[in-house]
């Protein structure tokens, strides 16, 4: 439930961002359409992680493919910004999903995904800014 009512918030902060830079300028709009797009994907994809290390038992597999797709959503990330707030939080949550990854197949069953949580809610703050 901790993913939903993060997703919630990073909704509508990013709302909020979009608002108010609708009042700001091209490049204020541009960061905050960035920061919709990059809470909604690091919600959807802390939401399959979560999913994805709860069932690591019946579908070891899915769990790596679950961080698979993680990283492709940071590559599209950080693909659509130049914001330099935006990147650092990008790579710190890829740093995150790197450790779980390790952790994974290192064998742990139970990854601690609070450093990904904690991540996530960093690029919220940051497009919020």
């Amino acid at each position: 439930m901790a993913v939903s009512r993060r997703r919630l918030t990073a909704v509508a902060v990013a709302s909020v961002a979009l608002t108010a830079a609708l009042t700001g300028g091209c490049d204020a709009v541009n960061k905050a359409l960035d920061c919709v797009q990059t809470a909604d994907s690091i919600a959807d994809s802390v939401t399959d992680l979560q999913q994805a290390v709860e069932n690591a038992a019946n579908d070891p597999a899915q769990a790596d493919s679950s961080l698979d797709s993680i990283e492709k959503n940071l590559d599209k990330i950080g693909d659509k910004t130049d914001n330099a707030d935006v990147n650092k939080a990008v790579d710190d949550l890829r740093k995150a999903v790197g450790n779980v990854r390790t952790a994974i197949r290192n064998g742990d069953r139970t990854p601690d995904l609070g450093p990904v949580t904690d991540a996530a809610g960093e690029l919220t703050k940051v497009c919020s800014k």
